[in-house]
C-alpha cells in the first residue's frame, strides 16, 4: 500500500454507481414459488480495508413475501453486528448464497461494471 492510498479518505456510500468499494455481492428474496423472479433489495459492499458496508432497498419490505419479513429483518440486523466482527467471512458468506429466501443474485469487483446494479443501488438506502 502506498502512501497516498494510506491517506486516502474513506469511501462514503451514497451513489454506489460511483463508489471506489472494490467488491460487492447483491442479494435477492427468493421464495418457493417465484421462479425466476428475484427481486434485489440488499448491496453489500467490501470495502479494500475489509469494512462491509450495506445498502437496502428502501421499501424492502414490501419486496419480501410476509412470511419471511420477520426473518429477513432479523438477518439485516444480525448482518449490522456481524460486519463489525467478522467482516470478510460474512462477506464472503453473502457471496455465495443458494438456498433459502435469501440467495446472491450478483457479485462482483466493481459495480460500475454492472449498469443495471449501479442504477437500482442509487435509489438504496444505507442500512
Amino acid at each position: 500500500m502506498t502512501m497516498n492510498e494510506e491517506q486516502a479518505p474513506k469511501p462514503e456510500i451514497s451513489g454506489a454507481s460511483t463508489s471506489p468499494l472494490p467488491k460487492f455481492c447483491a442479494l435477492a428474496h427468493r421464495t418457493q414459488d417465484s421462479g425466476g423472479d428475484t427481486p434485489i433489495f440488499l448491496i453489500v459492499f467490501k470495502a479494500a480495508s475489509g469494512s462491509l458496508h450495506f445498502l437496502v432497498d428502501p421499501g424492502w419490505r414490501s419486496v419480501v413475501c410476509a412470511r419471511d419479513l420477520e426473518y429477513i429483518g432479523y438477518l439485516l440486523h444480525d448482518f449490522a453486528g456481524r460486519a463489525k466482527e467478522q467482516p470478510a467471512e460474512l462477506f464472503e458468506q453473502l457471496s455465495s448464497l443458494g438456498v433459502g429466501p435469501l440467495v446472491t443474485q450478483a457479485t462482483g469487483e466493481r459495480i460500475s461494471d454492472h449498469p443495471a446494479l449501479a442504477q437500482l443501488s442509487s435509489r438504496f438506502v444505507p442500512l
